[in-house]
């Protein structure tokens, strides 16, 4: 893969979904450091007990981190509220380098056993909110140097042991994966690059604890922090947007590649390594192939 061409995050912006927590904020930290500008996205004004984190605090942990930020409350099912805060972004930042398709409903239920508004909210967020703010983007991103988008999806493994426990929430994470295979190839001619981003193990956030409520405190143990997929997304939005597009990238393979070999730091340090849960959708939990 060709990597030549690379740029650092300073002074660039990124407008990333779902970034109040989790992952996303993490990405959003890591841009930071650099002295990146970052537009928080997402739908939380106010704190939730079992789900810490506003737009708001996450705007002032990125400037405390040496970035810029806007706080900009948006729920991407509307299309207004994501027009609207792209444009602010650009008018307070002067343009957009990089949008990170982060935000994403999820309940792993079977078909008989999910309500139908379950599922509508999974595809208005995840697939209709990922090909929603990449069509609205694009406009500021042709206008970059380096333009990048990053979803946060798996690799397109067409499998029924993929679907057939999570049948709903398959349908909408794969579709976001769906819009990474086909924007790499409609938006290479406009130089923006469209890869998704997917981690080899579970990550330890606020929402799955909520999400395994109840279950034994060494499951809890054997993830990873978020900081292994900021790291592995900050080091894909470096590259080359016109040589780097249509990748399925797993973060531990794209870590490895920048000469990562170690990786305790990301994890329990009473958790082996070989202990440690892998995601779902990975064909092979050491490594997945990129395509």
């Amino acid at each position: 893969m060709e990597h030549s061409q690379r740029s650092d995050l300073h002074g660039r912006t990124l407008f990333i979904t779902g970034a109040s927590r989790g992952i996303g904020l993490a990405i959003a930290l890591r841009a930071a450091r650099e002295g990146a500008n970052v537009a928080v996205a997402a739908k939380t004004v106010t704190a939730d007990p079992r789900l810490p984190g506003t737009i708001y605090t996450a705007a002032e942990q990125i400037e405390a981190a040496g970035g810029r930020a806007l706080a900009l409350p948006v729920d991407i099912r509307d299309d207004e509220q994501v027009r609207t805060a792209l444009e602010k972004t650009c008018a307070v930042f002067g343009g957009i380098d990089i949008l990170v398709n982060n935000a994403s409903a999820i309940s792993l239920t079977s078909t008989r056993a999910t309500d139908m508004r379950r599922f509508d909210l999974m595809h208005a967020v995840n697939t209709r909110g990922t090909l929603l703010c990449s069509k609205l983007a694009c406009a500021y991103l042709m206008r970059a140097t380096n333009p990048h988008i990053l979803v946060l999806a798996p690799p397109l493994k067409l499998e029924a042991r993929w679907f057939a426990p999570h049948l709903p929430y398959s349908l909408a994470k794969f579709g976001m994966s769906l819009c990474v295979l086909g924007l790499a190839a409609e938006l290479a001619s406009d130089g923006i690059a469209v890869n998704a981003l997917w981690p080899r193990t579970v990550i330890g956030t606020a929402a799955l604890r909520v999400a395994l409520h109840g279950a034994p405190a060494e499951t809890l143990r054997r993830v990873r922090s978020p900081a292994i997929v900021a790291e592995a997304a900050c080091a894909m939005l470096k590259r080359d947007s016109r040589t780097f597009t249509g990748q399925f990238c797993i973060d531990e393979q794209v870590l490895r590649e920048e000469g990562v070999s170690d990786f305790s730091a990301y994890r329990d340090s009473t958790v082996r390594e070989e202990d440690l849960l892998p995601d779902l959708f990975l064909e092979d939990p050491q490594f997945a192939p990129r395509r």
